[in-house]
């Protein structure tokens, strides 16, 4: 019986074995029905479709699962609501954080880098953050433990990296959201001669993008954006190795608040990707556009085709599915 030093079972290494597949699997039928929206207009349309379409997915698995992060609550989008029980009610106790469509702007204009993702993890080993904006700074895998920090100034950041990557600045991406709160940062990332790459929307899949630089030239991404899409993004990160901080702003009282009620009682803590995302991590993200890392939904007459990654962090294996679907009936 192979060992354990995650304070699991071998049993439940195997059946968590099973949901990779079957985590990928939600993650494509979200992205299809989504993708049929695609370049519409139509935002809540697309978002309901994926919503819809992902907690058939959940319903489905042999899970007691809980929804810790849910998608919605500040655009009063449809929502997979935090708190809500998914699942068959006769497997493991799991807690998922999820946004069925990541980047509903995007698809509904039919641009890059919208995806359907989720994460599933054993019981309390998400972080249950409120749906607030994040301070949010990560990098992929190669670096020195502990070599990123909020507080240091961004053109100082850049430098630090590229000095351990052992390239100049000039040859260093930092992946930013086209914010005008982000005015200040791009200047100082600018100033440094490294390239910027802004996204319009879908702040997870820019940090995704750092997991894997040689394929989306991106070195880091800093910025501000949501609480929940830095979780799920941290999730990611616990499965190749990556490195990300997050601090929640609760610049008033009514969100200090909430933050309390959900169990965060120093609303200045800087949490670490392993703090938001513990234990043993299953993670997919399957393209509804076209993007950096993921290929869009393609439909044909003869199939569906979904190209999806699914992570797990134990292992530290990445799967790259690209999958043809002729029973288009699944997807119905």
């Amino acid at each position: 019986m192979p060992p354990s030093n995650l304070g699991i079972s071998y049993e439940q290494s195997v059946l968590d074995r099973v949901f990779t597949l079957e985590l990928a699997r939600v993650a494509e039928a979200a992205a299809v029905a989504s993708a049929r929206w695609r370049g519409r207009g139509n935002e809540k349309a697309a978002d309901q479709a994926a919503v819809d379409a992902m907690r058939r997915g959940l319903n489905a698995l042999h899970i007691r699962g809980r929804v810790v992060i849910g998608e919605g609550e500040r655009d009063e989008a449809p929502m997979l609501y935090i708190g809500e029980e998914v699942g068959r009610g006769d497997g493991p106790e799991v807690d998922i954080a999820l946004d069925p469509l990541e980047g509903t702007t995007l698809c509904a204009k039919n641009m890059p880098n919208s995806l359907a993702v989720i994460a599933i993890a054993q019981r309390g080993m998400l972080l249950n953050a409120p749906d607030v904006y994040m301070q949010k700074i990560a990098v992929g895998p190669g670096y020195p433990k502990g070599i990123l920090d909020l507080d240091v100034a961004p053109d100082e950041m850049v430098y630090r990296l590229a000095d351990v990557k052992g390239v100049d600045p000039s040859e260093f991406t930092v992946c930013i959201l086209d914010r005008e709160r982000h005015q200040g940062i791009i200047e100082a990332v600018r100033s440094t001669g490294a390239a910027i790459q802004l996204l319009t929307d879908g702040d997870v899949a820019g940090v995704i993008a750092t997991t894997d630089p040689s394929q989306t030239n991106v070195d880091l991404y800093i910025g501000t954006g949501g609480a929940p899409e830095g979780v799920l993004a941290s999730a990611a990160l616990r499965c190749t190795g990556g490195q990300m901080l997050g601090r929640l702003i609760l610049d008033n009282v009514e969100k200090v608040e909430r933050a309390n009620r959900m169990g965060i009682e120093d609303p200045f803590k800087v949490f670490t990707h392993e703090e938001m995302a513990k234990g043993d991590v299953l993670f997919a993200a399957a393209g509804v556009t076209d993007g950096a890392m993921l290929s869009g939904v393609r439909f044909t007459k003869q199939f569906i085709q979904t190209e999806t990654l699914v992570m797990r962090s134990s292992t530290g294996t990445v799967r790259e599915i690209r999958a043809r679907h002729q029973d288009f009936a699944k997807f119905s």
